[in-house]
Order: C-alpha cells, then structure tokens, then sequence
C-alpha cells in the first residue's frame, strides 16, 4: 500500500515540478521582456520561440531531478541535502542549456539573440520556486503523518542497541509517519517494553504474523551474537513479499554512516562515507575555493596590509610566521599567519600551547589572535591547494602523533583538505576547547557534506567565528 502511494506521489510530484519548471521560466520571461523592470535589446526573439524551447527544457530539468535523487521519499532525504541538490541539478541544467546554445547558434541564426540573462533569472527563480515547493510539501506530510495519516507499520525482528536506538528516532521524529507494531526477540520475555514498544513474541511468530499483510516494512535489529539466523529470517520476509531492511547492530564498529558498493555483484559494506571523496563534489569543493580565496584576497588586502604594517611596526621579526600542520592524506605543509609572537627558537615554538597571558605573544597580537585576523594569510593557502575556505583546522605533527593514540577515529580528519574554518569552530570549539568535541563535529562535517554546508559555516563564521574567546 505505501509503495503504492509512493509511486502516485512520485508522478504527482513530477507533475508539478514540471509546472514549477515552466512557471520559473515565464516568470523569467516576464521579468526581462515584458515586466518594464529591465532593459532589454532590440531584436527580441518571439514569445512563441522562447515558449517552445520548452518542450527540451522541461523533460531535460526532470531527468536532472531523478539523476540528483529529488525524488527520494522525504522520510530519508534531509532539507539541507534536498537543497543542495536543487541546486545541484539546476547548475547542471543551466550549464547544459548554455552549451546547447552555443552549438546551436552555429546552425540556427535566431539563436544568437536568445537571451542569457534571462536564462540566468530562470535558474534563479526555479531554484527558488523548487525549494518553496518542497518545504510545502514536506511540511503538509509532516502534518499529516503527526496527525496518524500515511504511516509505515513496522516490525521489528530482534532486540539490540539497534532496536532501542532506532525506536529513539522515531520518537523523537513523529513527522516521519513510522509506527513500531512491536519487537519479535527469542531472549527476551513477552510483554518487556522499551517506550511503550512491546516484545509481542519470539522470531518464529513471524510465519504467523506476514501471511496477514498488515505490514510495510520489517526492520531486523538483531545482536550481533545472533547474526547466524539472518539468512532464514531474511528469506522468510521476502518470502511473504514485505520489504525488509536491516539495521545492524555495530556501532561500536562503525559509529557513523557507512555506505555500499557493488563489486561485480559482491555487496562491499565501506566504514565511512566520505561525499568528498566523489571527484565531481572534490572538484566543486575545490573551485569553489579558488574563486572564493581570490574574491577575499582582493575584499580584505587593505585589512592584511593594515595588520601587516602593526605588526612590522611593534615587534622585531618576519610578518608572516611560516608552521607545519599536517593536511589531506598526512602529508605535511606550511601554514601562513601572521607572527604574533615574539621571535623563538624551533625548541621554544615546540613547548606546547599557548596559554592565557602567555609571555610570548606580542600586544598587538594578543589582538589579532582574539579577532582571527593572524589567519588571513591561510587565503594564499587555500589557493595554493594547501588549504580549503572550509574544513577541520589542521595540526602540528607532535599532536597527530599524540591525539592518534588517545582520540578514536582522529585520523579520519586527513581524509579532506584542512579549512580556514570548520564545523566545530562555529560550534563554538577553537582554541583550549575539547579535542574530542573537535573531533565529533569534524566527523560530522566530513560525512555530512554538501556545498549548502560550507556556505552555512561560511555564513556563521561572519557571525561566531572571528572573535574567539579562547584564544590566547
């Protein structure tokens, strides 16, 4: 019954992309030629021209919307990841019609004058009308599915950490429309509760309870000492034609999200998943960066000149303090700041930490490290390759070395490029904050990425990233 319902919302939601894709587009239409709003040249191509370069555009922005999985069941798609494949898809798209353009134009005199600003407020305003449209929708199932409507009856076979962790989410998210029948466990006594879900018996009542359909899902939750009945369990489920899925129960192992892959045929379960790891989402990440360090080198050169000269001026020494940090893949680089320390030796530099009062910083630099300011010259960085605008901050070796030992899964930071700013720090963890709270906002960040992410940390950053109360 829901995947019926599914399949109907999937064509309904189609439907209405495409009416979403075509408003976007006359609105655009309206916008340049016939709103008075803007100038627009002479020798405008016909209304009925541009209506019917429609008929590619609008089967064109659906594929894109299937390739860049928009139509994935909301219950498992987030607002952030949604987002940013909206724009995703629509960036793809806009690249498309341009280069479809300019072949044609070679052919097709007319095309010459098709607008391309106009274009360009058509990416725009679909991105806008895509994102309204789905927060709508999003919003009315969530409402529904509160109020007892299109719900998933789920069982869930075997009891474990699993099976308590997941009934805690869907608790705690009643907008996903998921209703726990009960727990089938052949340890566990009958009538035991966890939040009000019950064992309503052991694992053989399952050829009891599938031959009367009254399930969406089976979920099997079982320990991990009792992985051996798997096989039959799983054969039994599909058997009855129940879509079932499988939540291990090895967080312990794998604390975070881990994804497939198929290798001719062979299921390969890989720890961690790692979106930057995909080339196309490295190379945006990394454009992104090359535009985004020149565009700040250019806005703030009168704020590093400015800070370069107070620093000449109050202490004797090189502007910039060259250090080592380890960065993607262990390998080490050179890391600029401004100096705001007096000069030392290489075995003084080695000590330690900075800490508050501390001796060796300079006046002015007491400054520019409570203001951030020292870290500007990491832009060069970030063009280099060295660095990204967004990232976890790098390390000296002597604490790679330390932390690796003492912190799980510490190294797993190396596997992006080092930021300017990261996760962690708009959270509120820079300078002598917790290592291990560090550590848990990287990973997120790592696993979690999107470029919607970075322009939010960017974001932030304006706002609780510059003026840092812990550092010293």
């Amino acid at each position: 019954m829901i995947k019926d319902n599914q399949q109907h919302f999937n064509r309904l939601h189609v439907l209405i992309d495409a009416l979403a894709v075509m408003v976007s587009y006359a609105f655009a239409w309206w916008l340049k030629f016939s709103s008075g709003i803007l100038e627009h040249e002479a020798g405008v191509l016909s209304l009925g021209l541009y209506m019917r370069a429609l008929v590619l555009i609008v089967p064109m922005y659906i594929l894109l919307y299937y390739a860049f999985n928009l139509y994935t069941p909301k219950r498992v798609q987030g607002r952030r990841l949604e987002l940013s494949n909206i724009v995703m898809a629509n960036t793809v798209g806009i690249l498309l019609l341009f280069a479809g353009l300019f072949l044609l134009q070679s052919y097709v005199a007319e095309y010459k004058n098709f607008s391309r600003e106009m274009l360009f407020y058509f990416y725009v305003g679909n991105i806008v009308v895509e994102e309204t449209m789905r927060l709508a929708i999003r919003q009315f199932l969530q409402d529904i599915r509160k109020n007892g409507y299109n719900l998933k009856h789920i069982l869930l076979v075997g009891y474990s950490r699993a099976t308590e962790q997941y009934i805690d989410r869907i608790m705690q998210n009643p907008q996903w429309g998921y209703n726990v029948r009960g727990i089938l466990d052949d340890n566990i006594a009958r009538g035991t509760a966890y939040k009000g879900v019950k064992v309503i018996g052991s694992i053989g009542n399952l050829a009891y309870i599938l031959p009367e359909n009254k399930l969406d899902e089976i979920a099997i939750t079982l320990g991990l000492e009792e992985y051996y009945k798997l096989e039959r369990i799983v054969a039994e489920c599909e058997k009855s034609g129940v879509h079932t899925k499988f939540i291990p129960d090895y967080n312990n192992i794998i604390p975070t999200r881990p994804y497939t892959e198929d290798l001719l045929g062979l299921p390969v379960i890989n720890i961690r998943y790692v979106p930057l790891s995909n080339t196309f989402h490295a190379l945006v990440k990394r454009c992104t960066d090359i535009i985004g360090s020149m565009i700040c080198i250019i806005l703030f050169s009168p704020i590093m000149l400015a800070t370069a000269l107070a620093v000449k001026w109050t202490s004797q020494g090189p502007l910039i303090f060259c250090q080592e940090r380890v960065g993607l893949h262990n390998k080490p680089f050179q890391m600029y700041k401004f100096r705001t320390m007096y000069v030392q030796t290489e075995e003084e530099e080695r000590k330690g930490w900075t800490t508050k009062d501390d001796p060796r910083i300079t006046k002015v630099g007491r400054f520019l490290r409570k203001t951030s300011l020292d870290e500007f010259p990491q832009l060069f960085n970030v063009l280099k390759g060295d660095m990204s605008l967004v990232g976890p901050r790098p390390e000296r070796p002597q604490y790679v070395e330390k932390f690796r030992e003492e912190i799980p899964r510490y190294m797993i930071k190396h596997q992006v490029r080092p930021g300017m700013t990261g996760w962690a720090q708009v959270n509120g963890y820079r300078g002598d904050t917790s290592i291990r709270k560090r550590i848990e906002y990287d990973l997120y960040y790592i696993e979690n990425w999107t470029l919607g992410l970075d322009f939010k940390i960017l974001f932030l950053t304006v706002f609780k990233g510059f003026i840092n109360k812990n550092a010293y």
